[in-house]
């Protein structure tokens, strides 16, 4: 017990220390303890608000719904076999009930609920708690605009409907607006957490692009790459998607473009995954010349210019919002202000391109049919994502300032989950 309160301590300090990874038990006890409180805490509001009563959520091993994959235990790397998992909130006390239709409890929060000797079946098992608490409404699984949300498979579906009673049948509605808002809205100590695996990436990206990792003449961008993903793997933590490392360069540069050398202005994209929590950042560092000590002026313009774009947009984060009346709102400001400007924000949390409103995607700057009608709610955490083009000398195209930085939301305002880039970094030849 001492030796896990003292990991919660380091994992719960200050976020200007190191962070600490924890051991792989002690991170199966943290998930246990973050998602026992979701289900205690947000889950009964979140039924209430939503008005749905009875969620079922179903998914075979290894073809799992995307929502069941955030409820399992730390312990459960899959669902077993078939696994049926029942919430029920009674309208008079607004108790849920946590129940699976599994052999087997899943985890300490859901308790197994399925008389195998009294029902064979799995599905007749289902019915007979449905009958037992007399539903309004059955939720499940399906969204035409989140994929997220659209977990349950044709087969699982179809056997269900045919399962239930006509009279319930007819009470199935989507679970879609349930499901967004588990997946988007972060606990109190979720965000305790959030600032220190935004901060370790902001660390690694501060090596990667470093004298430590790249020799101007020497080192392609795919070494760069690679150093990335394997950093972020030393280091005990997950990815959830490949970096990538760009370069933008005046004049014609080398014959092997990927070699990165004096004067090249570098980009990455880089995410890591952490007690189920996801990053994604992007940011910029210049090369050093002979004789620099600073970037040029040019690009010190260009790279202040992507931060106004990134106050504009902010500025239109208001509860109630829709991402399509943001994005219309920040592109209208951000091009009387001549910043050529493209916005293509989403939330993030428990996936990086996570459920939510999004804001835009870069080849839908008119607005994002669907999810960019989703409302923006408290609690819920964003990649401020975007780039500035501003026209240079000696480059063959605008240079395009691309920055993403991670931000939550609640009745307080946006902040910057553990700050953001100012400036650009500099690599020393």
């Amino acid at each position: 017990m001492k030796k896990y309160l003292l990991a919660i301590s380091l994992l719960l300090a200050a976020t200007h220390a190191p962070a600490q990874v924890l051991p792989v038990r002690e991170q199966a006890a943290v998930i246990n303890q973050l998602l026992a409180e979701r289900f205690d805490t947000l889950l009964p509001d979140m039924m209430a608000q939503t008005g749905i009563d009875m969620w079922i959520v179903v998914a075979r091993e290894y073809n799992e719904d995307p929502v069941l994959k955030t409820m399992l235990p730390a312990e459960w790397l899959n669902a077993r076999r078939r696994t049926v998992l029942l919430f029920y909130r009674d309208p008079a006390s607004g108790r849920v009930d946590k129940l699976a239709v599994a052999r087997y409890n899943v985890g300490k929060s859901i308790a197994a609920a399925w008389d195998m000797q009294k029902f064979p079946n799995q599905w007749d098992a289902l019915v007979a708690l449905v009958k037992q608490r007399k539903p309004e409404r059955i939720a499940l699984d399906t969204s035409r605009h989140f994929g997220h949300a659209d977990g349950i498979a044709h087969t699982d579906y179809t056997e269900l409907l045919q399962a239930l009673p006509p009279e319930y049948r007819a009470k199935v509605v989507s679970a879609e607006p349930l499901a967004v808002r588990w997946l988007e809205t972060r606990t109190e100590r979720e965000m305790q957490i959030y600032p220190q695996l935004v901060d370790a990436t902001h660390k690694i990206i501060a090596e990667g692009f470093s004298e430590r990792v790249i020799t101007p003449g020497i080192t392609t961008s795919e070494d760069v790459v690679w150093w990335f993903r394997q950093k972020i793997r030393d280091l005990g933590y997950d990815t959830w998607f490949h970096p990538s490392v760009e370069i933008q360069r005046a004049g014609k540069g080398l014959a092997n473009a990927d070699i990165i050398i004096p004067g090249d202005l570098l980009h990455v994209d880089i995410g890591i995954t952490y007690l189920r929590l996801n990053t994604d950042v992007q940011q910029h560092a210049y090369v050093l010349k002979p004789g620099e000590s600073a970037a040029p002026a040019a690009l010190v313009q260009a790279f202040a210019r992507a931060n106004r774009l990134q106050d504009i947009l902010t500025s239109q984060f208001r509860h109630g919002r829709t991402g399509n009346q943001m994005l219309a709102a920040a592109l209208a400001q951000g091009r009387a202000e001549n910043l050529n400007p493209t916005i293509y924000t989403h939330p993030i949390g428990y996936h990086g391109h996570a459920a939510g409103p999004a804001i835009g995607m870069w080849d839908m700057q008119d607005g994002v049919p669907g999810s960019g009608d989703e409302a923006l709610r408290y609690r819920t955490a964003y990649s401020i994502e975007l780039n500035a083009a501003t026209t240079l000398p000696g480059y063959a195209e605008p240079v395009r300032i691309m920055l993403e930085e991670d931000a939550y939301f609640d009745q307080a305002g946006i902040r910057y989950i553990s700050g953001r880039q100012k400036e650009l970094l500099l690599v020393p030849r």
